[in-house]
């Protein structure tokens, strides 16, 4: 439930997204990445999300940890079953 909360939270996700690619980012081209988020909610989540091991601060940016990779890797499914979802439309 712990991981449930973190990832609930807003733009969590939406970081953790952004640094899949494996490079390092700095907190600037971040927050651009994620649509203007505030930098103090950013600030928050990438606190949270260092505290949980997920993510961590690596010389000029932010990068996954081996965790937070292995964290990717497990949502992977999640994501290719979005990809063909269509919600049903509203009455």
């Amino acid at each position: 439930m712990a991981l449930l909360d973190l990832l609930g939270r807003r733009w969590a996700l939406r970081v953790l997204w952004e640094l899949r690619d494996g490079s390092s980012v700095t907190f600037r081209r971040l927050q651009q990445r994620c649509d203007g988020v505030s930098s103090s909610v950013l600030a928050d989540r990438l606190r949270e999300l260092g505290q949980a091991g997920l993510v961590e601060h690596a010389g000029e940016g932010y990068l996954l940890t081996e965790q937070g990779r292995t964290l990717q890797e497990s949502l992977a499914p999640l994501d290719a079953w979005a990809s063909g979802w269509r919600p049903r439309a509203a009455d």
